[in-house]
């Protein structure tokens, strides 16, 4: 039992920690909104779905979105982290299925929110 509460302990602080990474990038993203040589300082969501999808950055970047990405963000990379300290193997085996897991939802999870923004009209307005 001592693991499981270990476990969630490990989620939560992670959650916190990049949740607040993530809105100080966002924070970042907002004073450069409307200045278009500035497109390396948009963090990786905002690029994909920017390339991928070929949806305008002025309705990705609203409050909403950049909470969504973070929260996102927080959940990818801690189910990872919790999925590969549950696996009993050696570390460069945990360090290659994490790769694998953190590409994976990466694509999978932003693929879904593209979709979903692309049929959307209003793009949470």
């Amino acid at each position: 039992m001592n693991i499981y509460k270990l476990c969630l302990i490990i989620f939560c602080l992670l959650i916190i920690l990049f949740y607040f990474y993530n809105l100080f990038k966002a924070s970042q993203m907002l004073k450069n909104k409307k200045n278009r040589k500035n497109k390396d300082k948009y963090i990786f969501s905002v690029k994909y779905l920017m390339n991928k999808f070929k949806l305008k950055k002025e309705k990705l970047l609203t409050k909403k979105l950049l909470f969504i990405y973070s929260i996102l963000d927080s959940f990818i990379i801690t189910l990872v982290f919790m999925i590969i300290s549950l696996i009993e193997v050696p570390f460069i085996v945990q360090l290659f299925i994490g790769f694998a897991l953190l590409f994976a939802l990466i694509y999978a999870i932003y693929e879904l929110l593209g979709r979903y923004l692309k049929k959307k009209e209003g793009y949470y307005e």
